[in-house]
């Protein structure tokens, strides 16, 4: 089959060996597939990863239980064992056996095919299209933060980076009606912001005061960690929604000494990002810059790394 793999550098091929589903695992011809963040940071080696890359995604059931064949589906990314102490309490993200599409032990979405647990399955709406579908993975991953931090009207709350998963942070942020401003550098999505009536300040205007009761960082940046703990009251709280491959010295006194509540945020609840599609609640296709083709995926990844651009899809199947 056709895939983007990673091992150490970048390759397409259409060579990479058809997936075999294993015991409850169902195989999904991949329709169209997003590049992230996340796969730009595996392609300068984070994680160590080697495989077919991609997590975002929609697809139909090529092979499966009947009851799922051809149906019109996503995909949890978190591929886990059921049986850990972590899934026993309820937390089966954080599966001590896990794998992950794309990231972690498991090859990814960027082919023709993926297997995938039959369990970690959601059938796509009709109201949902494609090329809204393919946002539900990043997108239950910005519910996460007000499902882990509840965010009330009164409260004052920035989103540090305007990239494409602070994009969809603010949208979700936006919902709650509380005092929003985004802040970034990037001139192109802060316009986004401002067209869907949130408030933005480049980073070259900020003077940062901490006056904010929530702070998510979405840069992914030593230079973003920073800013967002400079902008976070004492005792509030600071959301780290970003990963990204390599080390950068911090000093971490001043969450300490404003004794700042810091959490940790990944994978989100993926029913409810797939209902705010269908009501279209959250705009995500103006956030759409290109669609390639697959065998574009090299000019693809490289594309994804411009500014000058916010998502790039890749058309994998009919």
């Amino acid at each position: 089959m056709r895939a983007l793999v990673f091992n150490k550098k970048l390759q397409y091929t259409n060579q990479y060996p058809d997936p075999q589903p294993g015991p409850g695992e169902v195989l999904i011809a991949v329709k169209l597939a997003s590049i992230c963040a996340t796969d730009l940071e595996i392609a300068r080696g984070y994680m160590a990863f080697s495989g077919v890359l991609g997590h975002e995604f929609v697809g139909t059931v090529a092979k499966g239980p009947q009851a799922w064949k051809n149906k019109r589906v996503v995909a949890e990314i978190n591929c886990v064992c059921g049986k850990c102490r972590m899934c026993q309490q309820g937390l089966a993200n954080h599966c001590q056996r896990r794998t992950v599409l794309g990231i972690d032990g498991r090859d990814g979405v960027f082919a023709d095919l993926v297997a995938v647990p039959e369990r970690n399955l959601y059938e796509v709406p009709q109201t949902v299209s494609d090329e809204q579908a393919v946002f539900v993975e990043p997108l239950a991953a910005a519910f996460q933060v007000i499902k882990q931090c509840p965010i009330e009207k009164r409260q004052r709350a920035v989103v540090v980076g305007s990239g494409r998963l602070g994009l969809l942070v603010a949208q979700v942020l936006k919902t709650t009606g509380c005092k929003l401003e985004v802040v970034g550098r990037n001139q192109l999505t802060l316009d986004f912001c401002e067209k869907k009536g949130i408030q933005t300040r480049h980073i070259a205007d900020m003077i940062p005061r901490p006056e904010h009761d929530v702070v998510v960082e979405c840069s992914g940046s030593s230079e973003g960690f920073e800013l967002a703990m400079k902008l976070t009251r004492p005792r509030g709280t600071l959301v780290l929604k970003s990963t990204h491959a390599g080390a950068a010295p911090l000093n971490l006194s001043p969450l300490v000494v404003n004794e700042i509540n810091l959490v940790g945020s990944r994978c989100g609840p993926f029913s409810e990002a797939i209902n705010a599609l269908a009501r279209r609640e959250i705009d995500v296709e103006s956030m759409i810059s290109r669609q390639l083709s697959l065998d574009r995926a090299v000019e693809a990844m490289a594309m994804a790394e411009d500014a000058g651009y916010v998502k790039i899809l890749l058309k994998v199947g009919a």
